[in-house]
């Protein structure tokens, strides 16, 4: 080996890393920054937040108050955290310590990792559902653990519903065992839109207090939440709070993703073990946001019953571009997969017609019809397959999100 070759090699992408050096939003955001066009496959709006937040912000900018733009409390500035635990407190029916059991994170992304990052160690095997958000399996492997893969199936073949997308009871049985530290739920799920019931959640929660598993659950989209249904949190349900870490994201909650501000609640013990992986990482985050989006919860408290309340405007008005884009879709002669919560769409292309020339791209069959999209049409979506394990990377077929 020459010298050369050999410093090359000790400056190598470590081994935890290896592996996890390319993802779909890198490439796919290249092509759209070369191709132009419309972009539906990233979840972030092209709308203006609303006003009363932003103008949160601003009285912060403006306010004499010099604290507002030092450090904040390491584990969350007093307001939010005060505004949060009332928030969840009465949506899951118990008093939440601000001081304890809340965690305020640089978006979900960074609660995410310090709940995995702080649980999961070598070997520990960690159920995933299929298809989830690209992010949960890398951060599996980076901790150590073992991913776990389990499906939802479509168990109404045409159906245009995400409702029909369910776990099969045996398949989710099997996937439990002494060796199982934790499963992670997303509902409702990205990319599917699905929103799990009470029944399947309760079936789930007593396979954790069987096997004495975690809860990791992933509820950004908790607030958009369609055509009646309800939105059931893990921590509600009996014996369940004392295992589950929930996770929640301002960005996805006020249409505020560059804000990068996210959260997590729960007991005592297991927010403990997050705040040490967050005191070793980036410490604390930004003390003017936190300030405008806690005196933004603040308002939104008073209002929850109200047609003035944020929470159900953005219901009302993502179910109006739900619609919109449905029939859209249906219009182009592509099937859409209706989703329950949430605002990404599933969409099967098998009825095109004539079918598109995908035989100069590479991939996935869904990723060359994205390609081809882009290219033709300067329509921009995401692959399915992104959000699925190798061994089931074809399993969704003929669909774009």
């Amino acid at each position: 080996m020459t010298e050369t070759s050999s410093k090359k090699d000790k400056f190598a992408l470590d081994s935890k890393y290896q592996g996890l050096d390319w993802n779909v939003w890198t490439e796919l955001g290249q092509l759209y920054a070369a191709e132009g066009g419309v972009n539906l496959g990233q979840g972030f709006p092209d709308y203006q937040p609303a006003k009363e937040i932003v103008a949160e912000l601003a009285k912060v900018c403006e306010a004499e108050d010099y604290s507002l733009h030092q450090y904040a409390r390491a584990y969350g500035h007093p307001r939010l955290v005060k505004a949060l635990a009332s928030l969840y407190g009465g949506a899951i029916g118990r008093q939440i310590d601000p001081w304890t059991e809340i965690l305020v994170t640089g978006g979900a992304y960074g609660a995410l990792f310090y709940t995995v990052m702080s649980n999961v160690g070598r070997g520990d095997e960690v159920i995933i559902i299929e298809p989830y958000f690209d992010c949960y399996e890398p951060l599996v492997h980076l901790a150590g653990g073992k991913p776990v893969f389990i499906q939802l199936r479509q168990t109404e073949p045409g159906s245009s519903s995400s409702s029909t997308w369910v776990l099969d009871s045996e398949e989710l049985r099997g996937a439990f065992n002494e060796n199982t530290k934790a499963i992670i739920i997303n509902t409702p799920n990205n990319p599917l839109g699905k929103v799990f019931s009470k029944q399947e959640l309760t079936e789930i929660g007593d396979l954790c207090k069987k096997y004495n598993v975690m809860v990791i659950s992933d509820e950004v989209y908790e607030w958009m939440i369609y055509d009646g249904n309800e939105h059931v949190r893990m921590a509600s349900l009996e014996g369940m709070w004392e295992r589950t870490v929930t996770i929640g994201s301002a960005g996805k909650t006020f249409s505020l993703t560059g804000w990068k501000l996210g959260w997590a609640y729960g007991p005592k013990n297991l927010l403990r073990n997050l705040q040490v992986a967050h005191e070793n990482c980036t410490y604390m985050c930004h003390t003017p946001e936190q300030e405008a989006v806690g005196a933004a919860l603040e308002h939104e408290l008073t209002l929850l019953t109200s047609e003035k309340s944020f929470f159900r405007r953005i219901r009302e008005e993502l179910t109006r571009k739900r619609e919109f884009w449905k029939n859209a879709v249906l219009q182009s002669g592509m099937t859409p997969i209706v989703p329950q919560g949430g605002y990404f769409m599933l969409v099967d292309w098998a009825s095109l017609g004539p079918k598109p020339d995908l035989s100069t791209e590479q991939g996935y069959e869904d990723v060359k019809f994205v390609k081809w999209l882009a290219k033709n049409w300067k329509l921009h979506g995401i692959p399915p397959s992104a959000f699925l394990s190798t061994r089931n990377k074809n399993n969704l077929g003929s669909r774009c999100l």
